[in-house]
């Protein structure tokens, strides 16, 4: 495969979106392009080439991405059915390689790829298989688990303020989770790695660990926190998701529980037995490591 230069960044100033711009420039060998929604309000540094896209349009997504050579998509979840139209402009322009917005929840498993808030990204994934099959586009899905760091708005695994930690089952179920470093380096190595991740998922994690640890690490660097908890059981919250969706409900309070369903349930692959850490250079952290990320998440 030819290697990659021009590449292309969608949803760049998101919560991975701003690490992996980041990491993208860093690396100094890419030129990157970022796209961002015609009408957005989204603002990048002077140096960043950012072009305005109408979504709907495919002539405007065509007219951005020829010449590119990869288009990385991290759009959040709730927006995963518009990267239909990235993948129908990318086959029309030639670009090499298309990483879909995946990045956490392991979608190689398949009793979470029946899980309701993943719908829009399976179905653009067997879209994504069924056209690499008849065209020159390859892919790449990459899963990290549970996001370490992500801020307040996505505190799933523990408190992000040292307060109360809502467990699940109990809190003592190992998962694999990443810090937003970790998901972008492995995208900015797998432009590297191109015939070693070519048209398949790569799984990578910083650590295996389960809620209960993270709070005794967090009671450690700050034990003038309270790091209060309260369990809740998975089946109870999926039950009334379950609910709520038949009711028409669509909402984050409706789709949460199966995020923490695909994390904390040991049978929806949320524990990496085997990862792609070696091949994309990426370090498990030690615990003094996950010290350091939890006294940082608590100055957030």
């Amino acid at each position: 495969m030819r290697p990659i230069k021009n590449v292309v960044a969608i949803g760049a100033s998101g919560t991975l979106g701003a690490v992996v711009l980041k990491k993208l420039l860093e690396a100094g060998k890419f030129n990157v392009t970022v796209i961002r929604r015609a009408g957005s309000t989204s603002t990048f540094s002077a140096n960043v080439k950012v072009v305005d896209v109408d979504y709907s349009s495919l002539e405007s997504l065509k007219s951005a991405f020829e010449g590119q050579d990869a288009v990385i998509s991290l759009v959040p979840t709730f927006a995963a059915d518009t990267q239909k139209a990235f993948v129908d402009a990318s086959i029309e322009t030639g670009v090499s390689r298309f990483i879909p917005s995946e990045f956490s929840a392991n979608l190689a498993n398949q009793k979470a790829r029946t899980l309701p808030v993943f719908v829009p990204k399976v179905k653009l994934q067997e879209y994504l298989v069924a056209k690499a099959k008849d065209t020159d586009l390859t892919y790449t899905f990459i899963y990290g688990g549970g996001w370490l760091d992500a801020g307040p708005h996505r505190s799933f695994l523990i408190s992000s303020i040292g307060e109360t930690t809502k467990t699940y089952d109990g809190g003592d179920v190992p998962f694999s989770a990443s810090t937003l470093n970790t998901v972008a380096d492995a995208i900015v190595s797998t432009l590297d790695h191109l015939e070693e991740t070519k048209n398949r998922a790569v799984h990578v994690h910083s650590l295996v660990t389960t809620q209960n640890r993270l709070l005794t690490l967090g009671k450690e660097v700050a034990p003038e926190r309270s790091w209060d908890t309260i369990d809740f059981k998975l089946d109870d919250l999926t039950t009334k998701s379950d609910k709520r969706l038949a009711e028409g409900i669509a909402d984050f309070e409706t789709f949460l529980p199966y995020i923490l369903r695909a994390i904390f349930d040991p049978a929806f692959g949320g524990c990496y037995e085997k990862t792609d850490n070696e091949l994309l250079g990426i370090k498990e952290a030690s615990e003094e490591e996950v010290r350091e990320i939890l006294r940082t998440l608590l100055k957030q």
